[in-house]
């Protein structure tokens, strides 16, 4: 039985975790839209990146990823 790969691909940001807070990008390998996580004294948000036009940044995921 093939392993289930896990829905979103997790970008972290270079110097962008430390003990008090956490920056990452997430991908939808479904839908190929990047969101904005961040995470700080046990609170956080996330969001979709959008482009300037105000339409989801897309990002296409090769199959082997």
């Amino acid at each position: 039985m093939a392993k289930e790969k896990a829905r979103f691909i997790m970008k972290i940001a270079p110097g962008s975790a430390n003990m008090f807070s956490n920056t990452m990008i997430l991908v939808d390998r479904e839908t190929g839209v990047n969101y904005l996580f961040f995470q700080s004294a046990g609170a956080g948000g996330l969001t979709p990146l959008l482009d300037p036009e105000g339409k989801p940044i897309i990002t296409t995921i090769p199959d082997e990823e």
